[in-house]
């Protein structure tokens, strides 16, 4: 009974320290990713509060270059 105290606790240390870094690994790569101007995850946060649909989008997608060409052969 005294082992499977000890093997719980150890189990529970090290899932304690692996899920803390796999939390600041996340928050790190947010930070660089916002930093380095790839993306701005703080502008997804407004979806839940901006979510009508005359708000406008948080980022505009550009349509692809097939598709700009079957809109201008038309």
């Amino acid at each position: 009974m005294e082992t499977i105290r000890e093997l719980q606790a150890y189990g529970y240390a090290f899932a304690s320290v692996f899920f803390a870094g796999i939390f600041y690994a996340y928050v790190y790569y947010l930070y660089t990713s916002k930093k380095s101007g790839r993306k701005d995850y703080e502008k997804y946060a407004n979806m839940a509060l901006n979510d009508n649909l005359n708000d406008t989008p948080v980022e505009k997608i550009e349509p692809l270059q097939e598709e700009k060409q079957k809109r201008s052969n038309k």
